[in-house]
């Protein structure tokens, strides 16, 4: 699990920094594959080296946070308590993980619901 690679203290640090709102954009302005958080229009650099840095860390910010969810979602389709449970296997076909990543992913998701990993 790539998220694990990092010292625990990274990850807090980049969890605990507020990054710049992620904005939804109008429906026309996606349809324009030049057209990305309005970036394309700033023409001063360094204006557009803080935007698109901004941006980057709100994207690593919501990528770690869906992580989290991610694995607290696999740890409860695979409880054993469940009647429906899912197998590893079956998780890892339903995320596109291999079934190794899908155990790691479970014992993360339990890790976290038990409050044992940083939650926010």
């Amino acid at each position: 699990m790539a998220e694990s690679e990092r010292p625990r203290t990274e990850q807090r640090t980049e969890q605990r920094m507020r990054p710049a709102p992620l904005l939804f954009e109008p429906a026309e302005a996606t349809a324009d594959p030049e057209h990305f958080f309005d970036l394309e229009s700033i023409e001063d650099p360094r204006e557009l080296l803080d935007r698109a840095t901004e941006l980057t860390h709100a994207f690593r910010a919501a990528t770690d946070r869906s992580i989290e969810f991610q694995a607290m979602a696999a740890a409860q389709l695979a409880d054993p308590r469940r009647f429906d449970r899912l197998t590893p296997a079956l998780i890892a076909e339903r995320a596109e993980w291999t079934e190794d990543y899908a155990k790691k992913m479970v014992e993360y998701g339990r890790d976290l619901m038990r409050g044992g990993a940083d939650k926010h």
